[in-house]
């Protein structure tokens, strides 16, 4: 379908009306988004919520997230009535770790490949529209995000990505939630900044980049954000 909406005019608009103006002009498309329910998430399936309540919320459950982050969606899910989807990798963790060792030390980014970004790419295939909660100022690899960017998964399937807060700063992301009575994960209270899988995340090393204490350093992304292209 042609979208006639100009992707580089969309990072003069706000957050809501970067998501009207995706939905309006393709009201009949599948959209869904990704969310771990950390803080920009939140904002951002708030947001959606507002104007697509049954939206498909995709939770990579890796089966090593931390206990008070099962406990929150769980919780999340019920009062807010989540159209939620759990998307699990082929092999149970019991299994990966008999067949393979304990990659989330010896071998990471294969760790991440086989329960994240493996299980998203199948779970992406019904959909056209892909909503996430990206932000610019996370991280050095994601310093050139923009609000709206066509992607091209492995599958030969293009869809478009969503970033509505890709220009947001922490401190708006958290000026959002005060003002909107929203709830956040129990990590935070306990100076995590990013929160991914419980044996990947420690206390970031440096506070003005909230992705260090992800992976001992080792590296700052799981895969899920960097296994597409981007068409010229």
């Amino acid at each position: 379908m042609q979208v006639h909406y100009d992707r580089d005019t969309l990072e003069t608009h706000t957050a809501e009306q970067v998501i009207d103006l995706v939905l309006g002009e393709r009201p009949e498309a599948e959209a869904c988004i990704t969310c771990s329910f950390q803080a920009a998430g939140m904002v951002v399936l708030h947001l959606l919520r507002q104007r697509v309540p049954e939206i498909p919320v995709l939770f990579l459950d890796t089966g090593y997230h931390f206990p008070q982050t099962y406990d929150f969606r769980d919780q999340l899910a019920r009062e807010w009535k989540l159209n939620l989807v759990n998307i699990t990798p082929v092999q149970t963790v019991e299994q990966q770790e008999s067949a393979l060792g304990i990659l989330y030390l010896n071998d990471p980014t294969r760790c991440c490949q086989l329960r994240k970004v493996e299980p998203l790419i199948r779970a992406l295939a019904p959909f056209e529209i892909w909503f996430t909660g990206l932000r610019r100022e996370q991280s050095v690899t994601r310093k050139d995000v923009r609000k709206a960017e066509l992607h091209c998964l492995p599958t030969g399937k293009t869809l478009t990505k969503v970033n509505p807060l890709a220009g947001w700063s922490s401190e708006q992301v958290w000026e959002y939630t005060r003002a909107n009575n929203l709830r956040y994960l129990p990590q935070y209270d306990e100076g995590y900044l990013s929160i991914g899988c419980q044996p990947c995340t420690a206390l970031p090393e440096d506070p003005a980049n909230p992705r260090s204490g992800r992976w001992g350093g080792r590296k700052l992304e799981c895969g899920i954000h960097t296994f597409s292209e981007q068409p010229q």
